[in-house]
């Protein structure tokens, strides 16, 4: 479904407390503008409260972005509610990372190509040339930083390099199998989405499916969560799940199991461009469609 033109995403969270949702539908029918969605959360558990709102403003004046964020500031104050103001027709620069597996790339670039994905990719990043054909295909510049044990935070340097210079607004590991230092992650908290096999923590290594049919799985799936030092167990953005039985041999569980990657993935980069996302405590608040 298409979205409506000229509309801006508003999200917000604070402290739970009576009023916060007034606090933001009531400046937004002050200021003239039309909901178009809107979501809320209020965890009980952590007493914290999530609001997000897609909005389009009076078509009759320009819309003063400035100025409405200068009215409703010492609003949101009130409720020490942090919040942030993005027009949806922004295409956030996204940089993708990848070594030899290109399901979830591939999968990427089409739905980039088609407009699916409202987002601009200024870089492809990997360890291995081979998928250089693919990025000069899609005319993305492709930077082939190979890495091993000797040259590891050289290699780093480099990367960080490409990701500050495209002005990456996210950084996407399309099975980009290295395990990034404690500091680049740190430096991408909340900025950087992984994917990964849901067998984990079984079956790590190479062949991981094949190790699966060996142990008879019955399901097989993907997650995509954002990075942090903990090894493939960072916040989690979505998952999927396909149930699968003893008939699928190895060669099977990996087509589906790459399906739900690529398809994982590329809901969990949805979310994020249309700040469906809140990271708080660790965790994710998600608002689905």
């Amino acid at each position: 479904m298409a979205k409506p033109k000229d509309t801006y995403y508003l999200t917000a969270h604070c402290p739970g407390s009576l009023g916060t949702v007034d606090v933001v539908t009531r400046y937004l029918r002050e200021q003239g503008c039309y909901v178009v969605e809107m979501q809320t959360f209020d965890d009980v558990l952590s007493g914290h409260f999530f609001i997000r709102v897609e909005f389009r403003p009076p078509r009759t004046t320009p819309f003063d972005e400035a100025g409405f964020q200068r009215g409703l500031q010492p609003r949101a104050a009130q409720f020490e509610m942090q919040w942030e103001l993005v027009a949806t027709e922004l295409r956030p620069n996204v940089v993708i990372m990848v070594s030899r597996l290109d399901h979830c790339l591939n999968d990427l670039l089409y739905r980039y190509r088609t407009g699916q994905l409202a987002i601009e990719i200024p870089a492809i990043i990997s360890n291995h040339p081979d998928l250089q054909r693919l990025a000069d295909w899609h005319h993305i510049p492709y930077y082939h930083l190979p890495v091993n044990d000797d040259n590891r935070a050289e290699q780093e340097e480099q990367v960080r390099g490409v990701i500050n210079e495209c002005e990456a607004d996210l950084v996407v590991l399309a099975r980009y199998m290295q395990v990034l230092s404690p500091e680049l992650c740190a430096a991408l908290t909340g900025k950087a989405i992984n994917i990964h096999h849901s067998l984990l923590p079984g079956f790590r290594g190479e062949k991981p499916y094949h190790q699966a049919y060996d142990k008879g799985v019955k399901l097989v799936g993907a997650t995509a969560h954002y990075i942090n030092n903990d090894l493939d167990e960072g916040p989690i953005i979505t998952q999927g799940v396909e149930v699968v039985d003893h008939s699928h041999y190895p060669e099977q569980l990996t087509a589906r199991g790459q399906d739900i990657e690529c398809m994982t993935l590329a809901r969990a980069v949805q979310y994020h461009i249309e700040r469906r996302v809140f990271l708080h405590n660790g965790k994710t608040v998600v608002f689905t469609h």
